[in-house]
């Protein structure tokens, strides 16, 4: 009864805030998507991550093994899902990015903040990095064919994570009133993105939805399993092992759903595996929160 009344908790927040999303967008009220989602990517993330990593509490060790940890599942969930999307005869171009990546910034770090604290926030951050890393070359070249290491460079989100990075391996500080400016920011953040979900997924028009369906469940699946064997492999400490699979099984990221529209893509079919993968996450998150506490 205690571990579902954390469970609780610590999941409710997250829904009940994309709840609101989804309730705001119902109720008529006009919510620009692309606003504040370029508020969010070019400032209040950058600045939330660059705190984070600045002020983390991360043994070098700790860091270098959960880094190398999450590239490895990240690697192994590439190969695997190119593998599944060959075998189902599926087109590359619209199913190979939704399955791969996760939504990591808009569940993943609340939900690890909410259930480890600042440190799990920590580790979560640098998952989260490695990631939208990775969505940005590779991903953009499975969505356009036009994944480029100068555009990587140019975005602020990876800018923030390599000098919350060095400040981190330094030891370095920023002036307490900058920190407290960049604090401020980031903080907007989480709550920015939660609601701004919930308004994408009310706006989603699902398509296919028995294939996205399978998908999605094969996708949960396959993350968690895949992620568990990343974090035993690393011999992760039992929290960075938690947020690892906790981020690698979030669901598809809103983020898809644009991408594919802007570059031509079945966008419909990529709403569908939105809209139902993060409905199942209602389900499986709280239940993979049960075993991993």
């Amino acid at each position: 009864m205690n571990l579902a009344i954390t469970v609780l908790e610590i999941t409710a927040p997250v829904f009940m805030l994309a709840a609101v999303g989804f309730v705001w967008v119902k109720l008529g009220f006009e919510y620009s998507v692309a606003f504040v989602t370029r508020i969010a990517m070019t400032l209040s993330v950058p600045c939330l991550i660059f705190v984070a990593l600045m002020q983390a509490d991360i043994e070098p060790e700790a860091l270098t093994a959960l880094s190398l940890a999450s590239v490895a599942a990240y690697g192994a969930v590439t190969v695997v899902m190119l593998a599944l999307v060959w075998l189902l005869q599926l087109e590359r171009q619209t199913y190979a990015a939704p399955l791969i990546f996760g939504n990591t910034g808009n569940l993943g770090l609340p939900l690890a903040l909410f259930a480890f604290g600042d440190i799990g926030l920590s580790y979560a951050v640098v998952v989260f990095a490695i990631m939208a890393i990775w969505s940005f070359t590779f991903g953009i070249w499975l969505v356009s064919g036009g994944g480029s290491i100068l555009k990587v460079l140019r975005e602020p989100l990876v800018a923030g994570t390599l000098l919350g990075g060095l400040f981190l391996w330094q030891g370095w500080e920023t002036p307490r009133f900058l920190t407290n400016a960049l604090d401020l920011i980031g903080q907007m953040a989480i709550p920015m993105m939660l609601i701004t979900l919930g308004v994408a997924v009310a706006r989603l028009a699902p398509g296919r939805l028995w294939l996205a369906v399978g998908l999605s469940g094969v996708k949960a699946a396959l993350c968690v399993g895949l992620a568990w064997g990343a974090g035993l492999w690393f011999d992760l400490d039992p929290v960075a092992h938690a947020v690892l699979v906790l981020q690698i099984a979030t669901p598809v990221a809103v983020t898809s759903y644009l991408l594919s529209e802007k570059y031509g893509g079945d966008s419909d079919a990529v709403a569908g595996l939105v809209v139902v993968s993060t409905l199942m996450s209602v389900l499986l998150l709280p239940a993979l929160l049960a075993v991993l506490l």
